[in-house]
C-alpha cells in the first residue's frame, strides 16, 4: 500500500516560509544603509553597492538560499575617465564618477527644466540602470525623462519602491494625521524603525536555521 503525505502541511509551511520573507524583506527597508551593511559584513558578503535596495536583494538572497550574489558592475562605457573634464552641459553625458548631486547641477538643471526641477529617488534609479546597461544619458536626455516623469506624476503619483521605507511611512502618516507635526512624525518614524530593526534581524535568524 502506498502512503501519499499529506500536502497541506506542505503547503502551509511553504506559505508560512513566503510569509517570512516578505516580512523580512518589509523590515530590512526600514533599516539604515549602515547597520545592512554591518549585517552583510558580519556574514562575510560583499557589501559594495549603489544602492540600498541592491544590498537588501543580497541579504534576501543570501537568507533564502545562502549563497553569495555578487555586486553589480558598471561597464567602463558609462564610467568616467581619469584627467579628463566633463562640463555641465546639455550635450556631455552623464558618467559614474563625474556626476554630482550638488548645488552646482542643481543650478545647471533648473536652468534647462524650471525652478521646479528637484533631485529625485526615481530619476537617480533611472540614471543607474542606464549606467548598467551601457547607454548612460546626456544631460539633456536626462532633463527629458525627468520632465516626462514629472507629468506622469501629475497624472498618477508613483508608489515608493519598497526600500524607500521613510517615504512610504511619511505619507502613510500623514495621510491619517495630516496636521501632524515634522517632529512627531520623526519621532514615530524612529520607534517603527527601531521596531522593524529588531523584527529584521530576529527574522533573519530564524531563516537561516530553517
Amino acid at each position: 500500500m502506498v502512503t501519499i503525505a499529506p500536502r497541506k502541511k506542505e503547503y502551509s509551511m511553504k506559505n508560512e516560509t513566503a510569509a517570512k520573507i516578505g516580512s523580512l524583506q518589509e523590515a530590512f527597508a526600514h533599516m539604515q544603509g549602515a547597520e545592512l551593511k554591518k549585517l552583510a559584513e558580519q556574514l562575510q558578503l560583499p557589501t559594495k553597492t549603489f544602492n540600498k535596495g541592491e544590498l537588501i536583494k543580497r541579504l534576501m538572497h543570501y537568507a533564502v538560499t545562502e549563497k553569495v550574489v555578487e555586486p553589480l558592475q558598471i561597464p567602463a562605457i558609462s564610467r568616467a575617465q581619469k584627467n579628463t573634464q566633463y562640463p555641465l552641459h546639455k550635450d556631455t553625458l552623464m558618467l559614474f564618477g563625474s556626476y554630482k548631486n550638488d548645488l552646482k547641477t542643481r543650478i545647471f538643471f533648473k536652468a534647462l527644466i524650471g525652478d521646479h526641477f528637484h533631485f529625485t529617488a526615481q530619476e537617480i534609479d533611472w540614471l543607474r540602470e542606464q549606467w548598467l546597461k551601457g547607454n548612460p544619458p546626456t544631460y539633456e536626455a536626462f532633463t527629458k525623462e525627468w520632465q516626462a516623469e514629472y507629468e506622469r506624476n501629475k497624472k498618477e503619483k508613483r508608489e515608493p519602491k519598497q526600500e524607500w521605507a521613510y517615504i512610504r511611512f511619511t505619507q502613510r502618516y500623514i495621510k491619517t494625521k495630516p496636521c501632524a507635526s515634522k517632529k512627531e512624525i520623526t519621532n514615530s518614524w524612529k520607534i517603527e524603525q527601531t521596531k522593524q530593526k529588531d523584527f529584521a534581524l530576529e527574522q533573519f535568524k530564524d531563516l537561516i536555521k530553517d
